[in-house]
C-alpha cells in the first residue's frame, strides 16, 4: 500500500515536472518577415492615434519619409504632426497586402494603407502604397523611412 501511494506521487511529480518545461519552453521566435510586418503595422496603429511616443520608439533618430503630397519629412517633422490639437475623429487605418522582404539587417516592406476619416461632417476614404526600409540594430527592427503613393479612386462604371 505505501509502495502504490508514493509511485502514484511520484508519477504524478514528473508528470508536473514534465508540464512545468512545457510552459517555460519559448515558442517560436517570430521570423524577420513576420518581425518587420509587425512592425508597419504598430506603426500605422500609433499614426491612427496619434501616439507620438510609439512613433519615437519604432523609428530611427534618422527617419525620413515622403509624405503623399510628395514632400520630404524628417523625423522631427513627422513627429510633430502626430500632436492632437482638437476633438475631431481619429483616423481608422487599416494595412493589408503587407509584402515583407529582409535582406540581412536591412527589410523593406510594400503595403497597402486605407484610411477612413471625417472631414467636415463627412467620412472620406483614401488609400495609399507605402513603402519602408527597417534596419535591425542591436536586436530590433527600426523604420529608418516611409514613401507613401496614393492610389487613385476608381472610376465611376460607366452608365
Amino acid at each position: 500500500m505505501v509502495f502504490s501511494l508514493s509511485h502514484r506521487c511520484s508519477n504524478t511529480l514528473c508528470i508536473a515536472g514534465a508540464l512545468a518545461c512545457l510552459s517555460i519552453t519559448p515558442a517560436h521566435a517570430a521570423t524577420p518577415e513576420q518581425s518587420v510586418s509587425e512592425l508597419v503595422q504598430r506603426f500605422a496603429t500609433a499614426q491612427g492615434t496619434f501616439d507620438r511616443a510609439t512613433l519615437e520608439a519604432l523609428t530611427a533618430e534618422n527617419y525620413t519619409e515622403i509624405s503623399p503630397i510628395g514632400e520630404v519629412d524628417p523625423r522631427a517633422k513627422m513627429l510633430s504632426f502626430y500632436v492632437k490639437h482638437d476633438d475631431k475623429p481619429l483616423p481608422a487605418i487599416t494595412v493589408d497586402e503587407i509584402m515583407p522582404r529582409v535582406l540581412g539587417n536591412t527589410a523593406i516592406v510594400l503595403a497597402k494603407m486605407s484610411y477612413v476619416m471625417t472631414v467636415g461632417g463627412q467620412t472620406r476614404t483614401a488609400a495609399v502604397r507605402s513603402s519602408f526600409v527597417a534596419l535591425q540594430q542591436d536586436g530590433a527592427w527600426k523604420l529608418v523611412s516611409a514613401h507613401y503613393t496614393p492610389i487613385r479612386p476608381s472610376a465611376a462604371p460607366a452608365k
